[in-house]
């Protein structure tokens, strides 16, 4: 089977962070590329973007994956089981797994019968967050329904440093503050549906919210012109510039017997609506005065409006020793832009793909499995004009013309993966091994990307010939598990044939970039390897203590940036924890005090204009337990993050690239109380 971790409900509560990938972090292998203290989208062994895949309850979560800014709009209180796949696996999924998946899986039914719910309340020192989810949920023998309302309010977050050097220029920080990132979010969540014996239909409907501020000396082409005592005067508002995004989810999961077949169905709908709000600045020949004429608003940045409908069927058939699994996947989506600035084209892509996934059982200790998979992906980006003309010079005479960023363009992609592997279990013994392709199509922005990337300060243009990714993989592991000691390794070896990377040039935009430097999309042939690292000791059975390390290397064999890593790339890093469990006390259970000590190398092994990140160590406290409320067991989390107050950069951190240093010490205190009321009654 492929390399997995699984993540429970408890865990997630135990080291809640800002947003679902800072809580899943502490996994080896697992990283976050983030912004801010709510916003970060998942690194798994160092790839990310669109080269990892979430799924959402079956169905691929479409929002704009493509900026390191753009968050992943789930609400983690939904989450009851995650499963975390590192490596390929595109054979599942199709395109954008090649790095791996977040696999987040439908939450369990309630019980028949009963109704009831729970309230988690939560609350952070750092940029004093105050938040609640409440759930209420009933069901009778055949009928169910779940709700959940999300709602957090959370200031500017603060940073051990009271000036930063933002490309040379100092900023101070007032009391410590990061201005204007504060943020709210919400969640309304729907669950629905029939049980009976031989037929299953839940409906899902959710609707995610989220108002952010970007950090406002680091946005823009001018951090310089910044009207501090207005952004300092309260740390709670949200000012510009900052981001709204709103998505939204329709989904429904049916599944049939008949026979030995296991028919699944799952179908959804997306609507992910991003927009950027900054003051309006011109640069290169934009309009010093912004027209009423134009008919988008003064500070409407940039707006990103995606459509998605999806469709997977598959079908799960037992044969003697063989478990098969048949699938069929298709996706449709409808891109829109809006905004006075440019950088990706609207685009529509349609997608379609088809395996077929066998596991075979040889022996009671040996199990092989095998899958292949034929994907089809068509592209169409449309054209985008300048709303200003430009001076252009043709033939020694200048003249007006508006300028063309990005033209009609369709590219097909058509491509055959396909894996092999093994697992062979003893009693204390657990090996298996797995070689696979993977690829990706390239998204919008690496085919046609021309213009300015406010967060990087860098002019980006796109490449319509690249061609997709194609991954080859090899993974391994063994485990040794006995009643005192667990100690798991897992190593990889990963070959690109033509890794699509943003490289810098020499040139510099004039028209539309105001000088910035020219950032163009290219491809090389890559080389990684890596593994993680995992020994748990448990002398007593109220002491356990665990060792947690992961490693990569990368270096690309062609291109412009020959003989040099990849950029995000994670420095190695290993965790030390010890856990105590005492033994029940009065009301109090499930009672654990835990100490995380974590030891991060320095990253020297860079791609330019990539800065080297000096190494650190971070020490992170929890502590929790059970008690009664009237006869139902609440649950009580407490954790002191960054208790040193350590001043250190993440290389895998958004903000990372202006110096800017992790949050502070940071308290977070989350109450989880369960309510129910009589049995509901038949219908």
């Amino acid at each position: 089977m492929l390399n997995m971790d699984i993540v429970k409900a408890g865990f997630i509560q135990q080291h809640l962070g800002g947003s679902l990938m800072q809580s899943l972090q502490r996994l080896p292998g697992v990283k976050t590329i983030g912004i801010g203290s709510g916003q970060s989208k998942p690194l798994i062994r160092g790839l990310g973007f669109n080269r990892v895949v979430v799924l959402d309850r079956g169905i691929k979560h479409e929002g704009q994956q493509w900026g390191a800014d753009h968050g992943l709009e789930i609400d983690q209180f939904t989450v009851q089981e995650v499963e975390i796949l590192k490596g390929p696996a595109s054979f599942t999924y199709g395109s954008d797994a090649i790095g791996g998946a977040v696999n987040i899986k439908r939450p369990p039914l309630p019980a028949p019968q009963t109704f009831g719910g729970d309230i988690n309340l939560i609350g952070k020192t750092n940029n004093n967050l105050l938040g609640t989810s409440i759930n209420v949920y009933a069901r009778t023998q055949r009928w169910m329904t779940t709700a959940r309302f999300t709602l957090q309010d959370y200031g500017d977050y603060r940073v051990p440093a009271d000036r930063l050097y933002i490309y040379d220029f100092a900023v101070d920080l007032y009391n410590h503050y990061l201005r204007n990132t504060a943020g709210r979010e919400t969640g309304l969540h729907l669950n629905t549906g029939y049980i009976g014996d031989r037929v299953k239909s839940i409906f899902y409907l959710s609707h995610t919210y989220s108002k952010t501020g970007f950090f406002a000396n680091a946005h823009g082409l001018e951090p310089r012109q910044v009207d501090v005592a207005m952004h300092d005067a309260s740390s709670r508002d949200i000012l510009s510039p900052y981001q709204r995004v709103n998505h939204f989810k329709a989904l429904n999961h049916t599944s049939f017997q008949i026979n030995q077949h296991q028919l699944e169905l799952e179908s959804g709908f997306q609507n992910n609506v991003r927009q950027e709000y900054n003051h309006y600045v011109n640069h290169g020949y934009m309009p010093a005065i912004y027209p009423d004429s134009l008919g988008i608003p003064r500070n409407l940045e940039r707006a990103f409006d995606k459509q998605v409908y999806s469709l997977h069927l598959r079908d799960h058939l037992q044969l003697n020793e063989h478990k098969v699994e048949f699938g069929l996947n298709g996706e449709l989506q409808h891109n829109t832009i809006n905004g006075w600035s440019f950088l990706v084209p609207a685009f529509n892509q349609q997608s379609w793909g088809t395996y077929i996934y066998d596991k075979w059982n040889l022996t009671q200790k040996l199990l092989l499995h095998g899958a292949l998979r034929y994907d089809h992906v068509h592209l169409a980006m449309k054209k985008y004009t300048d709303w200003f003309p430009s001076a252009t010079t043709i033939n020694g005479q200048t003249q007006q013309e508006y300028l063309v960023r990005a033209d009609n363009i369709n590219r097909s992609f058509n491509s055959v993966t396909g894996s092999l592997g093994f697992n062979y279990n003893t009693n204390r013994w657990e090996l298996k091994g797995n070689i696979g392709k993977s690829f990706r199509v390239p998204i919008a922005k690496e085919l046609g990307a021309n213009g300015v990337n406010y967060h990087y300060f860098s002019y980006e243009k796109g490449n319509t010939y690249l061609k997709p990714e194609e991954s080859y993989q090899l993974d391994l592991g063994a485990a040794y598990d006995n009643a005192v000691v667990r100690i798991q390794l897992n190593p990889f070896f990963n070959y690109f044939s033509n890794y699509i990377y943003l490289n810098p040039t020499a040139n510099h935009d004039y028209f539309y970039g105001a000088g910035n430097q020219v950032f163009e999309y290219a491809q090389a042939r890559v080389m990684r390897y890596g593994g993680e690292l995992q020994v748990k000791y448990q002398p007593w059975e109220n002491l356990s203590t665990e060792v947690l390390g992961e490693y990569i290397y990368a270096k690309q064999l062609s291109g412009d940036k020959k003989g040099y890593t990849l950029p995000f790339s994670p420095p190695a890093s290993v965790l030390f924890n010890i856990t105590y469990r005492p033994a029940h006390t009065g009301i109090f259970t499930n009672t654990y005090l835990s100490v995380d000590y974590r030891v991060t190398a320095a990253q020297n092994n860079i791609v330019p204009p990539e800065k080297k990140t000096d190494g650190y160590t971070l020490l992170n406290l929890q502590a929790g337990t059970r008690f009664l409320i009237q006869e139902q067991q609440a649950e009580l989390s407490l954790q002191l993050q960054n208790a040193l107050n350590t001043r250190y950069l993440s290389h895998t951190s958004f903000y990372r690239l202006i110096g800017l240093p992790e949050q502070g010490r940071n308290l977070v205190l989350s109450l989880k109380i369960p309510f129910s009321f009589k049995q509901a009654t038949q219908p």
